[in-house]
């Protein structure tokens, strides 16, 4: 096999299909045995989240060399054209208006504080890269894929790690939401068009459609390049999916601080656009129009298994996997935002769409291949984690956001250094933690306290006790 680095063109996907006519054991004529796939039909979601060139393919690839993967063994297909990086940075320092991050400095995996993998990285471990490459059709009973191109590549084991694609509004026939200057995030691509446009229209007017993660971050940096923000969403506060009233009114409140206008409880109906095409304005559904030179909508994603519909059992929305992140077929797994798994802290089956679950389940998935060679793994034991940085803030949140809320700290927006929390109790005890402003040490604490669910026997101390109530334990 070519030990080429991050080719993607179809002379080579025909020369590696016509000499791979069925699945080989490892090594075997020096074709890979394992295959990560992360591919999309059309294509972020709200957890940068992963698919493509993105976390879970990496990390994966990390995993396996350092479970002693040999050359050969291992090959990734992307439809992006890059190896595979971070793809939170791209709704946070790659649209910075000074020092912007680029690539190759967010590779996979500097986002946990690991080595960043360049493309010579895989080419030194024997790992094939077939990027620019897009799987259109899948059949797992024959262990084939096949690319639009129109060719076929064998797999022995397959790691399914398509993430998720947004939600465009298009999909709902909204009028005019094909005009220029509407954006999606979700790729590099995506990002490089953002920025150029940002810088196209310097001092322009721009409305964020969503008040998620997206919308919130990109809210955030579309303000620090200057520009006239506004952002929409029908909910009645921001990121009501894991934020209380009580967490959403600080960040509403500080984001109106930097001069973000926010309008709560309609959504866009539609948009005008001029002569070329550029879009010019936001219609809502309670009748306003906001001046727009850019657009960007952030209003969800969903995760990317059509092209498994029919082949593998599915539960909540993505494919269902045990605690090692097999699939019902042999020989194929799940990771990240398409895995609907044992959560066992919880009891229950659930789908996370979070970069650092696609990190984690992805080594997850590896561990439990190399198992088989006469290693041992543990079932997988994930604690929920969600996190966000936009301007000075700071945020991380551990466990299950249910039940009832305790609310803690300073959460005035007017302060200069706002540091405040929130408890979730169920059942008499603390299953969730959100932490605004913490240090370090203070964020590895509420992680402990939400996995060890210590019993609450009296709300108004915890209410006092606040962040104190972490040293206890």
């Amino acid at each position: 096999m070519s030990k080429g680095g991050g080719r993607g063109n179809a002379d080579h996907e025909k020369s590696y299909a016509r000499s791979a006519p069925r699945a080989r054991r490892p090594q075997e004529d020096g074709h890979p045995v394992v295959w990560i796939v992360g591919f999309s039909l059309d294509w972020w979601s709200e957890s940068p989240e992963e698919d493509g060139s993105g976390v879970s393919t990496g990390y994966a690839a990390r995993e396996f060399e350092k479970q002693g993967v040999n050359p050969g063994e291992l090959a990734i297909i992307s439809k992006e054209a890059v190896a595979p990086y971070e793809r939170p940075a791209l709704s946070k320092g790659y649209l910075f208006p000074q020092t912007p991050a680029r690539l190759p400095g967010f590779h996979v995996c500097v986002g946990s504080g690991g080595e960043r993998l360049l493309p010579e990285w895989y080419k030194e471990k024997g790992i094939e890269l077939f990027l620019s490459t897009e799987i259109v059709k899948v059949d797992l009973a024959s262990k084939s894929l096949t690319s639009k191109s129109g060719l076929t590549f064998i797999y022995g084991t397959l790691i399914i790690a398509t993430g998720s694609t947004v939600i465009r509004l298009t999909d709902f026939g909204v009028q005019g939401a094909d005009a220029k200057n509407i954006f999606y995030l979700r790729e590099v691509d995506d990002a490089d068009k953002l920025y150029e446009a940002i810088k196209a229209k310097e001092n322009g007017k721009v409305v964020i459609v969503g008040g998620g993660y997206i919308g919130l971050e990109l809210g955030a940096v579309t303000k620090l390049n200057n520009l006239d923000v506004t952002m929409v969403y029908p909910e009645p506060w921001c990121m009501p999916r894991l934020f209380t009233a009580g967490i959403a009114e600080f960040y509403e409140g500080y984001y109106a601080n930097k001069g973000i206008r926010i309008i709560k409880g309609t959504v866009a109906v539609g948009f005008d656009s001029n002569a070329n095409g550029e879009v010019t304005g936001v219609k809502l559904r309670d009748g306003g129009v906001l001046d727009a030179d850019i657009v960007v909508v952030g209003v969800g994603g969903r995760p990317l298994t059509t092209l498994f519909k029919g082949q593998v059992e599915e539960e909540k929305g993505g494919i269902k996997t045990d605690a090692f992140f097999k699939t019902s077929v042999p020989d194929v797994y799940a990771v990240g935002d398409v895995a609907t798994f044992p959560l066992k802290l919880y009891g229950e089956q659930r789908r996370v769409e979070h970069v650092d679950h696609a990190r984690k389940s992805a080594e997850q998935a590896v561990k439990t291949i190399v198992h088989r060679r006469g290693k041992t793994v543990d079932e997988y034991d994930y604690l929920p984690f969600f996190y966000s940085r936009a301007f000075d803030l700071s945020w991380q949140f551990y466990g299950d956001n249910v039940g009832d809320t305790v609310l803690f700290g300073d959460n005035n927006p007017e302060s200069p250094k706002a540091k405040f929390g929130t408890y979730w109790i169920k059942d008499g005890k603390l299953i969730g933690a959100f932490l605004e402003g913490g240090t370090p040490e203070e964020n590895s604490a509420i992680a402990k306290v939400a996995r060890a669910q210590p019993s609450v026997q009296n709300v108004d101390e915890l209410t006092k006790d606040g962040l104190a109530f972490i040293s206890k334990f």
